[in-house]
């Protein structure tokens, strides 16, 4: 039965018949018979089909809730007995929003340390990205906003504030400011994140509450990109001052903090709402929660 509803989770991610038989490790008749299978076991037709994938029945929806809770369960069982034979050791997989990047090898690293069997992945996805890799099983846990738009059935972790830095050459229009206001980022040239991005939605939300049109003439989902613009001396950007600290400045470039009353956002750890977690989730989640009240004092 767990192969089956693995088959059915490839599907709800692929969203193409042969994609999930690729990522399943079989054929794509011993996919489709498996699935026939499952629903002549329920009863009902799960999957809309024709010449390929349609989509899935109101049931097959509800199977693919079920698939998602008994199959994370099974594959947690699996792990807890591995590591009670052999300790913690397998595959951490981690999606992260691109501001965040910078700091997952503060969680990683201690890990790392105390248990070396342990093979890491990060990924870098928006924060609806991330939310549907957590669902679909296909990452153990992200670093995204977690107090900022609704995170559905994932439990949060605090690790720090997301205070916002305008990162400007020294020479330029407001390069030698000590500080400015929303209204004042707007009037350089901006280099963002795309719109898909969370943080892009918060910089466009304060601008607006500033009373100015957001308007970047660059946009990219990279940070890297961003910030080698930036070094350019001929665009600025609006970053988190924990990244900007982190990927380090050069001279002429500086991070000028933005005057900014309200609250800032919160950006966490997420993880399954799940119990037991994976052994490897359990142990991250361990992690957070040990040094996110120091980080949250800091940061």
């Amino acid at each position: 039965m767990i192969d089956k509803l693995e088959m059915l989770l490839a599907l709800a991610r692929e969203q193409h018949f042969g994609r999930a038989a690729e990522t399943c490790g079989v054929t794509q008749p011993t996919l489709s018979a498996g699935l026939k299978q499952l629903e002549e076991s329920f009863g009902v037709l799960l999957v809309q089909r024709q010449s390929r994938f349609i989509g899935f029945t109101p049931e097959g929806l509800r199977v693919l809730d079920w698939a998602r809770r008994i199959v994370g369960d099974y594959r947690a069982m699996r792990d807890e007995i591995r590591a009670l034979k052999r300790g913690l050791a397998g595959h951490l997989r981690i999606a992260a929003i691109p501001t965040a990047l910078p700091i997952v090898s503060t969680l990683t690293t201690p890990l790392h340390v105390a248990h070396p069997e342990v093979v890491f992945s990060i990924l870098s996805r928006t924060s609806i990205e991330i939310l549907n890799l957590l669902d679909n099983l296909e990452v153990d846990a992200g670093l995204s906003y977690v107090d900022n738009e609704p995170l559905g059935r994932a439990r949060a972790i605090p690790l720090y504030h997301e205070r916002y830095r305008l990162l400007i050459a020294s020479d330029g229009p407001l390069g030698d400011r000590d500080s400015v206001s929303w209204a004042e980022v707007a009037s350089v040239p901006l280099c963002l994140l795309t719109p898909d991005m969370q943080n892009r939605r918060i910089i466009d939300r304060k601008l607006h509450d500033a009373g100015v049109e957001p308007a970047p003439t660059l946009q990219s989902n990279s940070m890297v990109v961003l910030f080698s613009h930036v070094r350019t001396g001929r665009w600025a950007s609006v970053m988190p001052a924990v990244l900007a600290e982190t990927m380090g400045l050069p001279g002429p470039i500086r991070a000028i903090p933005i005057d900014d009353p309200t609250p800032p956002p919160t950006v966490g750890l997420i993880y399954p709402q799940r119990e037991p977690l994976t052994p490897l989730a359990a142990a991250l989640v361990t992690e957070a929660r040990r040094i996110g009240p120091g980080w949250m004092a800091t940061l």
